[in-house]
């Protein structure tokens, strides 16, 4: 198995899902007269639809340097929506969309997720991942800062009639903005911080509040698919924060195993050693 193929069709096929549902979560919020925007966000849909199936005609046996030339097509894909996602926030945040239903926040949120993708495909083919003790750090400060914006994200998009969710997602906002700066101070102590004790602890506790975020998610989307509670979230995108809260959890799980030496062979993203 080649360690670098299986690694990039992970993300690929993970991030690239992300992307093309970020396209819709965008058009969704647009204004009817937005309608060179609205095009823009289509040709993203369509073209990270086209990147997603691709994907899923590779596999772990694929030559290298046809992954690589995967990567850097994909890459370019990244590139150009995480400009378009820039220049949308940008038009929120000067007023020149009054009335559009796209926070802010969950535009830069959307954006910092492609520069993400597309730092990680950069990563691979450069065969650069970061060491193993920073990655830990930098990866649970990315994924942290995700799961802090969710839990806002749900918070505002749930109908305020729903108090009891509506609170439950704030306890939550407040939880992962907490363990956001517990991890940044950890970042700010590197390298002293990163020993093993320390990591592992660190890992362990932020499992504990994903693992409750995640199961929160979840039974918010079978609610909301249901029709069984009052909000304006798609059903896409409660799914779409669950699995990235699933997301989080492999990844922490990965470091864990890492850490104590047991990580398994075959793990789609095992690339750290």
């Amino acid at each position: 198995m080649n360690v670098f193929v299986t690694r990039s069709l992970d993300e690929i096929r993970f991030w690239s899902r992300i992307m093309k549902e970020h396209s819709l979560f965008l058009k969704l919020g647009f204004r009817c007269e937005d309608t060179q925007l609205i095009q823009e966000a289509n040709g993203f849909y369509s073209l990270f639809e086209q990147i997603e199936a691709k994907s899923h005609g590779y596999n772990a046996d694929t030559d290298p340097q046809q992954i690589r030339a995967f990567n850097i097509e994909v890459y370019n894909a990244a590139v150009h929506i995480w400009v378009f996602k820039r220049k949308v926030l940008g038009l929120i945040i000067s007023c020149k969309m009054p009335g559009a239903n796209n926070f802010p926040l969950l535009v830069d949120h959307t954006s910092r997720e492609a520069n993400y993708f597309r730092n990680r495909l950069q990563e691979l083919n450069n065969g650069q991942l970061e060491p193993l003790h920073d990655a830990i750090i930098d990866e649970n400060v990315f994924f942290l800062k995700i799961m802090a914006d969710h839990a806002k994200f749900i918070g505002h998009l749930l109908d305020p009639s729903e108090r009891k969710l509506v609170e439950q997602a704030r306890e939550f906002s407040q939880d992962f903005d907490t363990l956001l700066w517990q991890a940044q101070d950890l970042s700010s102590m590197r390298p002293q911080s990163q020993t093993q004790p320390l990591l592992s602890q660190f890992l362990d506790q932020n499992r504990v509040s994903v693992v409750s975020l995640r199961d929160f998610k979840k039974t918010a989307r079978d609610l909301i698919e249901a029709c069984r509670i009052k909000s304006i979230i798609h059903p896409l995108l409660a799914d779409h924060v669950y699995r990235e809260a699933e997301r989080f959890l492999e990844i922490i799980d990965m470091f864990e195993n890492h850490l104590t030496g047991s990580a398994p062979q075959n793990l789609g993203h095992d690339a750290w050693h």
